[in-house]
Protein backbone atom coordinates (compact mmCIF):
# COMPACT_ATOMS: atom_id res chain seq x y z
CA UNK A 1 0.00 0.00 0.00
CA UNK A 2 1.26 3.44 -0.90
CA UNK A 3 1.81 5.81 2.08
CA UNK A 4 -0.94 8.16 0.87
CA UNK A 5 -3.41 5.27 0.76
CA UNK A 6 -2.54 4.26 4.31
CA UNK A 7 -2.88 7.82 5.56
CA UNK A 8 -6.20 8.24 3.78
CA UNK A 9 -7.45 5.10 5.54
CA UNK A 10 -6.26 6.58 8.84
CA UNK A 11 -8.09 9.83 8.10
CA UNK A 12 -11.37 8.09 7.28
CA UNK A 13 -11.16 5.90 10.38
CA UNK A 14 -10.60 8.83 12.75
CA UNK A 15 -13.43 10.84 11.21
CA UNK A 16 -15.83 7.92 11.50
CA UNK A 17 -14.92 7.19 15.12
CA UNK A 18 -15.18 10.87 16.08
CA UNK A 19 -18.69 11.00 14.61
CA UNK A 20 -19.75 8.11 16.88
CA UNK A 21 -18.90 9.94 20.13
CA UNK A 22 -21.53 12.35 21.41
CA UNK A 23 -20.42 15.16 23.77
CA UNK A 24 -22.49 13.79 26.66
CA UNK A 25 -20.60 10.49 26.42
CA UNK A 26 -17.37 12.22 27.45
CA UNK A 27 -18.77 14.73 29.91
CA UNK A 28 -18.97 17.69 27.52
CA UNK A 29 -22.03 19.91 27.07
CA UNK A 30 -24.08 19.20 23.98
CA UNK A 31 -23.96 22.83 22.90
CA UNK A 32 -25.73 24.17 19.87
CA UNK A 33 -25.14 24.67 16.17
CA UNK A 34 -23.46 21.32 15.61
CA UNK A 35 -23.61 20.78 11.87
CA UNK A 36 -22.33 17.20 12.03
CA UNK A 37 -22.81 14.39 14.59
CA UNK A 38 -20.19 13.56 17.17
CA UNK A 39 -17.33 15.53 18.64
CA UNK A 40 -15.56 18.45 17.06
CA UNK A 41 -11.87 18.11 16.30
CA UNK A 42 -10.95 20.61 18.99
CA UNK A 43 -12.91 18.57 21.55
CA UNK A 44 -11.01 15.39 20.68
CA UNK A 45 -7.76 17.35 20.94
CA UNK A 46 -8.81 18.70 24.34
CA UNK A 47 -9.69 15.24 25.65
CA UNK A 48 -6.43 13.78 24.31
CA UNK A 49 -4.27 16.62 25.64
CA UNK A 50 -2.86 17.58 22.25
CA UNK A 51 -3.09 20.73 20.18
CA UNK A 52 -6.03 21.16 17.84
CA UNK A 53 -3.63 21.76 14.96
CA UNK A 54 -1.76 18.51 15.58
CA UNK A 55 -4.96 16.45 15.80
CA UNK A 56 -6.35 18.14 12.70
CA UNK A 57 -3.23 17.19 10.78
CA UNK A 58 -3.49 13.62 12.05
CA UNK A 59 -7.13 13.37 10.99
CA UNK A 60 -6.36 14.93 7.64
CA UNK A 61 -3.93 12.11 6.99
CA UNK A 62 -0.81 14.26 6.90
CA UNK A 63 2.50 12.46 7.19
CA UNK A 64 3.42 13.71 10.67
CA UNK A 65 5.41 12.19 13.50
CA UNK A 66 3.29 10.33 16.05
CA UNK A 67 4.07 8.34 19.17
CA UNK A 68 2.37 5.42 20.87
CA UNK A 69 1.73 7.56 23.96
CA UNK A 70 -0.16 10.20 22.00
CA UNK A 71 -2.12 7.56 20.10
CA UNK A 72 -3.08 6.06 23.46
CA UNK A 73 -4.51 9.42 24.45
CA UNK A 74 -6.40 9.77 21.16
CA UNK A 75 -7.72 6.22 21.55
CA UNK A 76 -9.00 7.05 25.03
CA UNK A 77 -10.66 10.21 23.76
CA UNK A 78 -12.43 8.27 21.01
CA UNK A 79 -13.24 5.38 23.36
CA UNK A 80 -11.68 2.80 21.06
CA UNK A 81 -11.73 -0.87 21.99
CA UNK A 82 -8.69 -3.13 21.74
CA UNK A 83 -9.22 -4.10 18.11
CA UNK A 84 -9.88 -0.51 17.09
CA UNK A 85 -6.72 0.63 18.89
CA UNK A 86 -4.64 -1.99 17.11
CA UNK A 87 -6.09 -0.85 13.81
CA UNK A 88 -5.26 2.78 14.60
CA UNK A 89 -1.68 1.92 15.57
CA UNK A 90 -1.22 -0.18 12.44
CA UNK A 91 -2.23 2.73 10.22
CA UNK A 92 -0.52 5.52 12.17
CA UNK A 93 2.67 3.73 13.24
CA UNK A 94 2.66 0.71 10.95
CA UNK A 95 2.95 -1.16 14.23
CA UNK A 96 2.51 -4.90 13.91
CA UNK A 97 2.41 -4.64 10.13
CA UNK A 98 3.06 -7.99 8.50
CA UNK A 99 4.92 -8.66 5.30
CA UNK A 100 2.56 -9.25 2.41
CA UNK A 101 3.90 -12.56 1.17
CA UNK A 102 2.37 -13.95 -2.04
CA UNK A 103 -0.83 -15.96 -1.69
CA UNK A 104 -1.44 -18.95 -3.90
CA UNK A 105 -4.85 -19.29 -5.52
CA UNK A 106 -5.24 -22.73 -3.96
CA UNK A 107 -3.72 -22.80 -0.49
CA UNK A 108 -3.24 -26.28 0.90
CA UNK A 109 -4.26 -26.72 4.51
CA UNK A 110 -2.37 -29.06 6.79
CA UNK A 111 -3.42 -32.67 7.41
CA UNK A 112 -4.09 -31.75 11.05
CA UNK A 113 -6.44 -28.95 10.03
CA UNK A 114 -8.13 -31.26 7.53
CA UNK A 115 -8.70 -33.74 10.36
CA UNK A 116 -10.26 -31.02 12.51
CA UNK A 117 -12.64 -30.13 9.68
CA UNK A 118 -13.72 -33.75 9.38
CA UNK A 119 -14.23 -34.14 13.13
CA UNK A 120 -16.48 -31.08 13.27
CA UNK A 121 -19.08 -33.10 11.44
CA UNK A 122 -22.14 -31.24 12.68
CA UNK A 123 -20.53 -27.82 12.97
CA UNK A 124 -20.35 -26.04 9.61
CA UNK A 125 -16.76 -24.79 9.40
CA UNK A 126 -14.98 -22.59 6.88
CA UNK A 127 -11.24 -21.85 6.74
CA UNK A 128 -10.16 -18.63 5.03
CA UNK A 129 -6.89 -16.80 4.45
CA UNK A 130 -5.94 -13.19 5.22
CA UNK A 131 -7.76 -11.98 2.12
CA UNK A 132 -10.89 -13.89 3.18
CA UNK A 133 -10.46 -16.40 0.37
CA UNK A 134 -12.05 -19.71 1.34
CA UNK A 135 -9.37 -22.41 1.34
CA UNK A 136 -11.14 -25.17 3.24
CA UNK A 137 -14.57 -26.28 4.46
CA UNK A 138 -16.30 -29.36 5.76
CA UNK A 139 -19.32 -31.28 4.55
CA UNK A 140 -21.64 -29.51 6.98
CA UNK A 141 -20.66 -26.10 5.57
CA UNK A 142 -21.37 -27.29 2.03
CA UNK A 143 -24.83 -28.45 3.11
CA UNK A 144 -25.77 -25.31 5.03
CA UNK A 145 -24.18 -22.65 2.81
CA UNK A 146 -23.25 -23.67 -0.72
CA UNK A 147 -21.21 -26.34 -2.45
CA UNK A 148 -17.93 -24.45 -2.69
CA UNK A 149 -16.56 -27.13 -5.04
CA UNK A 150 -18.84 -25.68 -7.71
CA UNK A 151 -17.22 -22.25 -7.39
CA UNK A 152 -13.86 -21.67 -9.14
CA UNK A 153 -11.04 -21.25 -6.56
CA UNK A 154 -10.28 -17.68 -7.67
CA UNK A 155 -13.92 -16.71 -6.97
CA UNK A 156 -14.13 -18.16 -3.46
CA UNK A 157 -13.72 -14.87 -1.65
CA UNK A 158 -16.04 -14.93 1.36
CA UNK A 159 -16.69 -11.19 1.42
CA UNK A 160 -17.63 -11.09 -2.25
CA UNK A 161 -19.77 -14.23 -2.02
CA UNK A 162 -21.77 -12.71 0.83
CA UNK A 163 -22.85 -9.90 -1.50
CA UNK A 164 -22.96 -11.67 -4.87
CA UNK A 165 -24.63 -15.00 -4.14
CA UNK A 166 -28.36 -15.12 -3.48
CA UNK A 167 -27.85 -18.26 -1.39
CA UNK A 168 -26.14 -16.22 1.34
CA UNK A 169 -28.56 -13.30 1.11
CA UNK A 170 -31.59 -15.55 1.57
CA UNK A 171 -29.99 -17.77 4.21
CA UNK A 172 -29.25 -15.28 7.01
CA UNK A 173 -32.35 -13.81 8.67
CA UNK A 174 -30.40 -10.68 9.60
CA UNK A 175 -28.12 -10.55 6.58
CA UNK A 176 -26.62 -7.14 7.38
CA UNK A 177 -25.66 -8.20 10.91
CA UNK A 178 -24.18 -11.41 9.51
CA UNK A 179 -22.11 -9.56 6.91
CA UNK A 180 -20.90 -6.81 9.23
CA UNK A 181 -19.07 -9.35 11.37
CA UNK A 182 -17.00 -10.54 8.43
CA UNK A 183 -16.35 -7.01 7.20
CA UNK A 184 -15.06 -6.15 10.69
CA UNK A 185 -12.66 -9.10 10.46
CA UNK A 186 -11.64 -8.05 6.96
CA UNK A 187 -10.78 -4.56 8.22
CA UNK A 188 -8.52 -6.10 10.86
CA UNK A 189 -6.55 -7.80 8.08
CA UNK A 190 -6.56 -4.56 6.11
CA UNK A 191 -4.78 -2.82 8.99
CA UNK A 192 -2.28 -5.64 9.46
CA UNK A 193 -1.31 -5.82 5.81
CA UNK A 194 -1.18 -2.15 4.86
CA UNK A 195 1.62 -2.87 2.39
CA UNK A 196 -0.52 -5.18 0.27
CA UNK A 197 -2.10 -3.23 -2.60
CA UNK A 198 -4.54 -6.08 -3.22
CA UNK A 199 -6.79 -4.76 -0.42
CA UNK A 200 -7.20 -1.29 -1.89
CA UNK A 201 -8.02 -2.73 -5.29
CA UNK A 202 -10.51 -5.23 -3.85
CA UNK A 203 -12.25 -2.60 -1.70
CA UNK A 204 -12.57 -0.25 -4.66
CA UNK A 205 -14.09 -3.00 -6.80
CA UNK A 206 -16.53 -3.99 -4.05
CA UNK A 207 -17.62 -0.40 -3.42
CA UNK A 208 -18.31 0.13 -7.11
CA UNK A 209 -20.24 -3.12 -7.48
CA UNK A 210 -22.17 -3.18 -4.19
CA UNK A 211 -23.47 0.06 -2.59
CA UNK A 212 -24.28 -1.90 0.58
CA UNK A 213 -20.62 -2.82 0.96
CA UNK A 214 -19.67 0.83 0.53
CA UNK A 215 -22.04 1.81 3.36
CA UNK A 216 -20.87 -0.93 5.73
CA UNK A 217 -17.19 -0.38 4.99
CA UNK A 218 -17.51 3.32 5.79
CA UNK A 219 -18.85 2.45 9.24
CA UNK A 220 -15.26 1.40 10.09
CA UNK A 221 -16.13 -1.47 12.40
CA UNK A 222 -13.11 -3.51 13.54
CA UNK A 223 -13.14 -6.89 15.25
CA UNK A 224 -10.54 -9.63 15.26
CA UNK A 225 -12.93 -12.38 16.38
CA UNK A 226 -16.62 -11.49 16.80
CA UNK A 227 -18.77 -14.10 18.51
CA UNK A 228 -22.38 -13.78 17.41
CA UNK A 229 -25.65 -15.68 17.34
CA UNK A 230 -26.79 -16.28 13.78
CA UNK A 231 -30.27 -17.34 12.67
CA UNK A 232 -30.54 -19.05 9.30
CA UNK A 233 -33.64 -19.89 7.30
CA UNK A 234 -32.48 -22.85 5.28
CA UNK A 235 -34.48 -23.66 2.16
CA UNK A 236 -34.82 -27.33 3.18
CA UNK A 237 -34.09 -27.48 6.92
CA UNK A 238 -35.96 -24.34 7.99
CA UNK A 239 -34.94 -22.33 11.06
CA UNK A 240 -31.42 -23.03 12.30
CA UNK A 241 -29.55 -21.24 15.09
CA UNK A 242 -25.76 -21.19 15.30
CA UNK A 243 -23.15 -19.56 17.49
CA UNK A 244 -20.36 -18.25 15.27
CA UNK A 245 -16.87 -18.48 16.72
CA UNK A 246 -13.92 -17.19 14.71
CA UNK A 247 -10.48 -18.56 15.60
CA UNK A 248 -7.05 -17.59 14.31
CA UNK A 249 -4.98 -20.58 13.20
CA UNK A 250 -1.39 -20.29 14.37
CA UNK A 251 1.20 -20.51 11.61
CA UNK A 252 2.75 -18.62 8.71
CA UNK A 253 -0.31 -18.92 6.46
CA UNK A 254 -2.42 -16.64 8.71
CA UNK A 255 -5.58 -18.69 8.36
CA UNK A 256 -8.89 -18.22 10.16
CA UNK A 257 -11.35 -20.92 11.20
CA UNK A 258 -15.01 -19.86 11.36
CA UNK A 259 -17.06 -22.44 13.26
CA UNK A 260 -20.86 -22.48 13.39
CA UNK A 261 -21.92 -24.42 16.48
CA UNK A 262 -25.59 -25.49 16.73
CA UNK A 263 -27.27 -23.70 19.63
CA UNK A 264 -28.16 -26.00 22.53
CA UNK A 265 -31.81 -26.82 23.22
CA UNK A 266 -32.80 -26.19 19.61
CA UNK A 267 -33.50 -28.57 16.74
CA UNK A 268 -30.58 -27.20 14.74
CA UNK A 269 -28.23 -30.16 15.14
CA UNK A 270 -30.91 -32.74 14.42
CA UNK A 271 -32.00 -30.79 11.34
CA UNK A 272 -28.39 -30.64 10.18
CA UNK A 273 -27.96 -34.38 10.67
CA UNK A 274 -31.08 -35.09 8.61
CA UNK A 275 -29.89 -32.67 5.92
CA UNK A 276 -26.51 -34.38 5.65
CA UNK A 277 -28.01 -37.86 5.67
CA UNK A 278 -30.57 -36.92 3.04
CA UNK A 279 -27.95 -35.39 0.77
CA UNK A 280 -25.77 -38.44 1.28
CA UNK A 281 -28.55 -40.74 0.06
CA UNK A 282 -29.49 -38.59 -2.91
Amino acid sequence: MKPETRLQALSEFLKTQRAKIHPQMVGLPAGTRRRTPGLRREEVAQLAGVSTTWYTWLEQGRDIKVSAAVLDAVSDALQLNKDERNYLYALALEEGVKQASPIETETEISPALTKILQELRYCPTIISDRRCHIVGWNQAAAHVFINFDQIPPEERNLIKLLFSRKEFRSLAVNWEHFVRGFIAIFRTYYGQYVADDWYSQFIEEMEQAYPEFHKMWNESEVSSAPEVLIEFRHAKAGKMLFNLTSLQVQGDADLRCSIYTPVDNTETESKLKRLIEFRGLS
